[in-house]
């Protein structure tokens, strides 16, 4: 069990890319309170290390946030749920 719980409420997308498995900059939320934002690499390697698990709710359902990899690079998506569009490229732009 991950030492911390965190609901993923938005991302920040690279402005650049298109792939839909190299956007993800960082994902972000607010934990008791307290806005918090971990870039893709950070949150890779929490979720590897079992310190943080991130989930995402879904119509009032929570669908665990996951690292895949794809030609060789690691990303973060969500468990497979069934509900179209991606869960995370969908969630709003992290305030800046």
């Amino acid at each position: 069990m991950a030492l911390q719980t965190l609901q993923v409420m938005c991302i920040t997308k690279w402005p650049t890319h298109r792939d839909p498995h190299e956007r993800i900059q960082g994902i972000g939320g607010v934990d008791r309170g307290v806005r918090w934002w971990h870039l893709e690499n950070v949150a890779i390697a929490n979720i590897e290390a079992n310190r943080v698990d991130y989930f995402v709710s879904v119509n009032g359902r929570r669908v665990d946030v996951v690292v895949k990899t794809l030609r060789g690079r690691k990303f973060l998506t969500t468990e497979p749920d069934g509900y179209v569009p991606n869960n995370l490229l969908s969630l709003p732009e992290c305030p800046r």
